[in-house]
Parts: structure tokens; C-alpha cells; sequence
């Protein structure tokens, strides 16, 4: 209900249109019989006749003068406008009463009378209706203002009328619906204000989120109540749908809901199911709905006979029939057969019939309860590709977009093409999701017009992010990236990367279509420092460093559609260094500290290595696919020159599908292979490097930690034990554990990708399970970095001694104290030098340590495989992309570092 302060709505009523009403035309007379007195006699009023009254017409007067009193705001001659009076017309009170409807309807006045109907001087004397102010929301906090105002007719400056008031409020009572809030009410209220203004005041009271209490199913017997509720979009309100939109009432869902049921039972055989009923109460406190569905499930059908009827010559009946995966006797399933049809459209547009018209005719046997189908593909011509039109590009150039269009405009009409076409086009990543080419008949029967309606999205990406790695620890990162550069198709890209253990500069830039060819040129050049590192006393400690500084061009071009051939040139500088003061005596590298495998990767090297990859590519999208697969296998060769010589070969695969509901399976398989081409330079050392090996672990292999699978050697110190007896550390936080890497690995992966429900989508969320399998093998069995003498205890017990610290000629060094309290460095194992080669005195010196005592093992070179199994959530953050996964290692080998939960955040997974 409307309410109103200080102000009146009600209409005058119409007495102003009848000043001067009704008017005689005439009196009426009475005729007599010819010959009759003019005074009746008795008995003769049989013989007396009356006349009909003559009608009564509208007097017709004319307007001598014409104005208008009142107006403020509103000229005179306009508020005239919206009437048919004019001066030197005829008027009658009809003509007036119109006019002040006329008035009325214009919406401009509250009040307006007429005066001078009786001289011709007509005055309209009309109360102009007052202008909005404000317009002011009270009480809305569910609803911010801005979605309201967006809303509602009344605005600031505006004429106010009583309609748009009403109109507004059911507007806001309708967004409150939407909501699911069907008990919000609004009141209306309007200040008066000077100047003939107002202040219009809704005042809503939101009421509470009216939810969905209960779904009752009536007349299921088949399926039970939870089954077919899990089919619904709308949910009951439950404590653990605390985030779902989909517990509060609806109207359109409800509609969606009974179409949802039906196409489950349509799937399961049911053909004549049908909701005789759905009905949504509000409860009494109109916070809940209840929701009544009555159905009649019906008898449950088997397909028939399945045919194929063509009129087109080119298809045979009978052949074509027995590829359709409707089989007779299988349980009739409608989903099934809107595939069929989906299948034989394909299949005609294979052949060129564009707008072949395929009809599946249903013959229901009640008797037998069978569904016969019989596919009727309607008379076609084989259709032509007229033109191909290209509409919503503003910034990419119109070639980029036909380039990747698999038909020319002549060619015969090809639907696998088309498809093909639109996939290329998704993988681009410049426009958006699902791009889709229409067809539409052309200017002939036989002519098709293909559309290309894009809808364009930023393609530049200016990334400044601070973050933290599990892997890397704090991360600032900056990358400056332009994938549709110039709208040629070009991409660009410049970034800077610093963390604790990693530090990058890289530009590179790729034309995939050099002078309008199908070839690919690409160019980048980088500098690369990176920390290698492992686990001491549970903390991250660096190992040795390398800093690469190089560059690399590359060309690819296309064989097929879907094979190609890539090449490379790449020439790199790299420096590996270690701690000088943590790992260097006396200038040089000590195996003792640093470990003899890491003494042997020090030093500077020239690589110059040339490569190729052969690549398979049929994914319905290189961003997000969910259908086709990927096929990788490329090998480099180091060695045209440079210090290094090794073969490297790898293989990748990928397949992916669509399994229904959103769900999207994956499986991954890569692999790879070093093949030195160099001998070793000396007894357990790899003619490989490490750091041109490969490595696996996090965040490849999910469940191990980086660098966590392969071949490794840990080194454990003694210690005493509680009874003074000598043992080995056991805690794994303190034992160094260096990952040596391999030369050989395999890893596969299968991945299940969960569909949410469209708000989660709208955030960015991906969540997905996984197992993974995979090892990394194969390197030459290192020497062990000392052999450490050893003794005999009072008990019986074998003691491992510390390595004492020798000489350049092989002889042990001890320590003897001044008399100033300095301690000297010499040969004798007693007594001090005396000058002569010899020593003098008793007093034992103390022996020089060069290392305490410790034992190396060598594990993890083994090709068993490694287990995990886990989940993960990709998400499209506001402060950049974030991957969390929590995944378990079920079969690990030795020395293998598991790892339950990894988390990147701020950088790119």
C-alpha cells in the first residue's frame, strides 16, 4: 500500500466539466388526431397519438479566448499542447472533459479544473506536480543503492507521479524476490519541501532470506525422494549448504527443476513421465518455502527397431544404421537419441549438406513397451561456403582471426572443419570462452555463410606481485606480457622474478605467421641465477650456484593440420660456484665439506645445443582443454661447439576428455633419456653434469618434495648416545640430503577435474583429484668422499675417528699453544719444532681436524616406480594465481622426501 505525507493525490472530481451541463434542445409535443379537440373528451383517449421526443445533440460553442492559470515551471503553450483546444473552434463538454484527461496523462500536473465553459473564455487552471529532490533509500543492506536506483524510474530532477511510485515499489519488491527475500516490503513517503519540490523516502524492510525448508516428491515409486532431488538445481536448506546459492526459492528454477526431471527419467526409459503438478508455499512467517512435486513416473520402455531413412543419395541406409550406438533392446534413453541426431548432422556436414534436416520419428508399442526410432534425414544439396564474415574485432586484424579458419570462402561446407576452425580460435586465448562460428543460409540453397562474431578480452597482462612459495619462499615478481601485440597475433613478453633461491630476467618475442606464412619465428634471450640447495637441522641451506646467461631462437612450421615441426638454436653460458667460506680450503673445493659430487660440478661452460620437437596437436583449446589430446617428442643436441656433448630426448603426452556434467578426465605420461657423449673423466663421476640432469619431484610430482624423487646421498654425522656410546644420527631434519638427479625419468599422471556451481566458477576455482606414478634413475654411483679410520673401545666396540687434516706431503697436523696463548700449526704429534726437521718435547699436541667423523649413503637409483595419490584447488585470485594440493606419497622408495601439502602463491603454476 502507497502512503503518502503532507501532500494529496486524489483527482478533483468531474463537477468542473458539467458547469453548464446539459442544455434542452427541444420540448416535446404532443400531436393530435386530425380533427380532434384540443382538449380530450372522455372516452376518446384511444384515439390520441404522441409523437416521439427528438434526440438530444451536444451544443457546439465556440472557444473565444484560451489560457492557461497556474503553470510555474511548464509555459502556458506547452501545457496547451496536450490538448485539442484551440482558439476559434467549437467546443462542447465532451471536448472539454478530454482535455482534462489529456492533462492528467501527461503526468506533468497534480490538479486541473476548467472555468468559462458557459462564455467561450475557457481558463484551465491546473497545480503542477512537484519535482523530485531526493530520492532516498532507508533501511536496505542486503541491497546496496546502486542496485536500486539502477532500477527504479524516479529520479533527481524529474516530475513526480503517483504511478511511478507505484511502479518503483513493485520493482524493489521484485529485486528482493530475486533475492529470495519474499518478505520485503516497501513504504513510500514524501517530504514537501519549498519551490514546489519533494524528497521521495522508500522505507524497505528486507525481511529474512526465505529459504527452501523442505522438497516433497509424491508419486515417485522407481527412484526414491534423494535421488531425484540430486537431479534438482534447487536444494534444501541445510547447515553444510551455508555457501549455496541454491537453497533459496526461485520461480525459474522451479520451471528448470521439473525439466531437470524429466530429462532424468526421459534418460532411464521412462518416455511417459510427466509433473502433473509443482506447487511452493510460503510458510506462515514467510521465511521458508516448501515445495510439492506430484508425478507420474509411467512404464518403463526398451529401444525397438532403430532405422535410417536418407534422402540423400550418398548415404546408405543400412550401413549408416549400424554405426548409431542405439542398440535394440537396450533401455530407451532420450539423451541418447539427441546424440544420434547431433551424430548424423555431423556426419551430413561431412559430406557438405549444411542444413540437412534430421527427424527421429517415435513409434510408442504400449503393448510390448518398445520404442521404435526411425531416423529420417530430410533432401539436401551439398552446400558451398559463400563468405566468411568477421564482426566484433576491434583490435585484432581481421587475418589473425581467417588465418586460423580451416574453409576458404568457395570450398565445399565441411562441418569437421568448422569445428576445427572454432577450436584454433579458442586457442588463441583473444577472445571468449566457447566462441562459436554460426552458420546461416546464404543467397542460394547451396550457399552457407560462416560468422565469426568475436567478442574480444585483454590480452596484455601487467603482473606486479609480492608472494610465498613453499618452493621458493618470498617471491616479487614482475611480467610485462602481450599475447595479441599490435593485434597481429604477436606475443611479447618481459619479466623479472627474485626470491631467496631463484632470480630471472627474460624477453622473448614470437611471430607465429612470419610474412603472412605458416611459419614461426621466435626469438628469447635470458639470464638465470638459481640456488641449489638441501636440509640441515631441518633449514634450507644453499649448495651450489648457477648463473646461465644465453639465448635462443626457434622456428616452427606445420606439416599437417595437426602435426608439426618445431626447431632451435640455443647458447648458453654457465658459472657454477660453491660457499667459498662454507665449502673452500685453503682456496680449493674440500670433498670433506661440500661432498665430492659437488666439488665436480663446479666451473664454467659454453653450451651451444640445437634441437627439434615433432608435435601432435588436437586440443579443443591449449588453455583449458577438455577434449583431444597432445603428443611432444623432441630431442637436443649439445655439442656444435661449446664444453658439453650429451644427447637429450623427451616425450610428452596428453589426452583429455569430456565425460558429461562438467567433469573433464585427463591422463599425462612424459618421459626422457640423456645420452652422454663424453666419456667420464674419472671413476664415479657421471659424464653428465648435475646440472644439466633432470630432477622430479614437487611441484611435478605432487606428494614428494622439490627435488624429493631420484638418486641421492645422505650424509649422517656420529654422535654419542646417552651411554657414551658412538651412533649414528637418525632424525632426518639433520642429516644433509643433497639430490643428485638422473638421467633417465618417467611420470604419469590421471586427473579427474570437479565442475562447481557457477559462483564458485565465477571465483576461479578448479578442483580436481589425482594418482600419480613415476621415478627418476640412472646415474653413475659416486665415490665415496672419505674413508675414516676407525679404532677399538674398552668394551669391544669399533669407534670411527675424525680424518685428521694432512699436509701437501701426507703428514698429519697438530696444534701447540705458545706461551702466549696462540695456537701454532705443526708436524710434531709432541713437542714443538726445534729448527732442524725435528721436534722437541713430550707434551702431546693436538691433532688437526679436517672432518668429523660420518657415513654417506647413495640411494634412490632405482626405476620402481613412486606413488601418490591427492587433490588439488587451482585458483584465480584476486593477488594472482594459487594452487594448493594435499597429496600422499603410497609407495616411495629409500630416501625419498614425501611432502603432504605444497601451496604456490603469487606465481605462475
Amino acid at each position: 500500500m502507497v502512503t503518502i505525507l503532507n501532500t494529496s493525490f486524489a483527482r478533483p472530481r468531474a463537477a468542473a466539466m458539467l458547469l453548464g451541463c446539459t442544455m434542452l434542445t427541444g420540448i416535446p409535443s404532443v400531436a393530435l388526431a386530425q380533427g380532434a379537440p384540443a382538449t380530450a373528451q372522455p372516452g376518446a383517449a384511444a384515439q390520441q397519438q404522441v409523437a416521439p421526443a427528438p434526440s438530444a445533440t451536444p451544443v457546439e460553442r465556440t472557444i473565444r479566448s484560451l489560457r492557461v492559470e497556474g503553470s510555474q515551471r511548464i509555459e502556458p503553450d506547452t501545457a496547451l499542447s496536450y490538448t485539442k483546444l484551440r482558439i476559434g473552434q467549437p467546443y462542447t463538454n465532451e471536448s472539454l472533459d478530454q482535455a482534462i484527461k489529456d492533462l492528467y496523462a501527461s503526468d506533468l500536473f497534480a490538479d486541473v479544473t476548467v472555468a468559462g465553459a458557459e462564455t467561450g473564455d475557457i481558463v484551465l487552471r491546473v497545480r503542477e506536480n512537484p519535482i523530485i529532490n531526493r530520492v532516498i533509500l532507508e533501511g536496505n543492506k542486503r541491497l546496496k543503492d546502486d542496485k536500486i536506483t539502477k532500477e527504479i524510474k524516479l529520479k533527481p530532477r524529474q516530475v513526480f507521479t503517483r504511478s511511478a511510485v507505484r511502479q518503483d515499489v513493485a520493482r524493489i519488491v521484485e529485486l528482493y524476490r530475486r533475492q529470495g527475500r519474499f518478505g520485503a516490503s516497501v513504504e513510500p513517503k514524501m517530504v514537501s519541501l519549498d519551490q514546489n519540490r519533494v524528497d521521495v523516502v522508500f522505507e524497505i524492510s528486507e525481511g529474512p532470506k526465505s529459504k527452501v525448508r523442505q522438497i516433497n516428491i509424491i508419486g515417485n515409486e522407481v527412484f526414491d525422494d534423494d535421488k531425484l532431488r540430486e537431479q534438482m538445481a534447487t536444494k534444501q536448506a541445510r547447515f553444510f549448504r551455508l555457501l549455496s546459492s541454491n537453497t533459496t526459492y526461485d520461480q525459474d528454477r522451479l520451471a528448470y527443476d521439473q525439466q531437470k526431471l524429466r530429462q532424468f527419467y526421459l534418460t532411464e526409459g521412462y518416455a511417459d513421465f510427466r509433473v502433473t503438478s509443482a506447487v511452493a508455499e510460503l510458510t506462515p512467517d514467510k521465511e521458508d518455502f516448501i515445495i510439492t512435486y506430484v508425478v507420474e513416473e509411467g512404464p518403463r520402455y526398451k529401444f525397438g527397431d532403430i532405422t535410417v531413412d536418407s534422402d540423400i543419395r550418398d548415404f546408405d541406409d543400412k550401413a549408416l544404421a549400424k554405426t548409431l550406438p542405439l542398440k535394440k533392446g537396450d533401455w530407451y534413453n532420450a539423451k541418447l537419441v539427441e546424440d544420434t541426431v547431433d551424430s548424423l548432422s555431423q556426419t551430413t556436414g561431412l559430406f557438405g549438406y549444411a542444413f540437412t534436416e534430421i527427424s527421429p520419428e517415435f513409434q510408442r508399442d504400449r503393448d510390448s513397451l518398445t520404442m521404435s526410432i526411425n531416423f529420417h534425414i530430410g533432401e539436401a544439396k551439398r552446400t558451398y561456403v559463400e563468405r566468411i564474415d568477421i564482426t566484433g574485432n576491434t583490435q585484432t586484424q581481421d587475418k589473425v582471426i581467417r588465418r586460423e579458419i580451416r574453409l576458404a570462402e568457395g570450398d565445399a561446407f565441411n562441418s569437421f572443419q568448422v569445428r576445427r576452425s572454432q577450436d584454433r580460435i579458442n586457442s588463441l586465448g583473444f577472445f571468449q570462452d566457447k566462441f562459436e562460428i554460426k552458420q546461416t543460409p546464404g543467397s542460394a540453397p547451396d550457399r552457407v555463410i560462416l560468422g565469426a562474431n568475436v567478442e574480444e578480452r585483454a590480452t596484455g597482462e601487467l603482473q606486479l606481485s609480492a608472494g610465498f612459495s613453499s618452493l621458493e619462499r618470498f617471491i616479487l615478481q614482475f611480467n610485462l606480457t602481450q599475447r595479441n601485440f599490435r593485434g597481429k597475433g604477436q606475443e611479447l613478453r618481459f619479466g623479472v622474478n627474485y626470491s631467496s633461491y631463484s632470480k630471472s630476467v627474460e624477453l622473448g618475442f614470437t611471430e607465429p605467421y612470419l610474412f603472412d606464412k605458416n611459419i614461426a619465428v621466435g626469438v628469447d634471450v635470458f639470464r638465470r641465477d638459481f640456488n641449489a640447495f638441501n636440509f640441515v637441522n631441518n633449514r634450507r641451506e644453499t649448495t651450489y650456484s648457477q648463473v646461465s646467461t644465453g639465448f635462443q631462437v626457434r622456428a616452427g612450421v606445420p606439416l599437417t593440420e595437426y602435426w608439426s615441426l618445431s626447431a632451435r638454436y640455443g647458447l648458453s653460458y654457465d658459472e657454477v660456484t660453491l660457499d667459498r667460506t662454507a665449502f673452500f680450503r685453503d682456496g680449493q673445493c674440500d670433498p670433506l665439506l661440500a661432498g665430492r659430487y659437488l666439488c665436480d660440478a663446479l666451473g664454467n661452460r659454453l653450451t651451444s645445443s640445437v634441437g627439434y620437437s615433432l608435435i601432435y596437436d588436437s586440443l579443443n583449446s591449449r588453455l583449458r582443454p577438455s577434449a583431444g589430446q597432445r603428443f611432444t617428442f623432441s630431442q637436443d643436441f649439445a655439442g656444435l661447439g661449446g664444453d658439453v656433448k650429451y644427447l637429450r630426448t623427451r616425450a610428452d603426452a596428453a589426452k583429455y576428455w569430456g565425460i558429461g556434467g562438467g567433469f573433464i578426465l585427463s591422463a599425462l605420461a612424459e618421459g626422457g633419456y640423456i645420452h652422454a657423449l663424453e666419456s667420464s673423466p674419472r671413476p664415479g663421476v657421471d659424464p653428465i653434469r648435475i646440472t644439466d640432469r633432470f630432477y622430479l619431484g614437487e611441484p611435478q610430482f605432487r606428494g614428494f618434495d622439490i627435488r624429493g624423487v631420484g638418486p641421492r646421498v645422505l650424509r649422517q654425522y656420529f654422535t654419542t648416545d646417552a651411554n657414551g656410546a658412538q651412533v649414528l644420527i637418525t632424525d632426518r631434519d639433520q642429516i644433509i640430503d643433497d639430490a643428485l638427479g638422473g638421467r633417465a625419468y618417467y611420470l604419469g599422471r590421471i586427473e579427474l577435474e570437479i565442475p562447481l556451481g557457477s559462483g564458485a566458477r565465477e571465483l576461479g576455482l578448479r578442483p580436481s583429484v589425482y594418482v600419480q606414478a613415476g621415478s627418476l634413475f640412472n646415474i653413475t654411483r659416486p665415490e665415496p668422499t672419505a674413508v675414516f679410520p676407525t679404532t677399538t673401545d674398552a668394551n669391544g666396540n669399533t669407534v670411527v675417528l675424525p680424518l685428521p687434516l694432512k699436509d701437501a706431503a701426507g703428514n698429519p697436523l697438530y696444534f701447540y699453544s705458545t706461551p702466549a696463548g696462540a695456537n701454532v700449526s705443526t708436524t710434531c704429534a709432541t713437542g714443538i719444532p726445534d729448527g732442524s726437521g725435528g721436534c722437541n718435547g713430550i707434551i702431546p699436541n693436538s691433532p688437526q681436524i679436517a672432518s668429523q667423523p660420518f657415513v654417506e649413503t647413495f640411494l634412490g637409483n632405482s626405476a620402481k616406480p613412486r606413488l601418490s595419490i591427492g587433490f588439488g584447488v587451482n585458483w584465480t585470485s584476486p593477488f594472482g594465481p594459487l594452487r594448493i594440493d594435499v597429496a600422499r606419497a603410497l609407495i616411495k622408495q629409500r630416501g625419498d622426501d614425501p611432502k603432504l601439502i605444497t601451496f604456490n602463491v603469487g606465481t605462475q603454476f
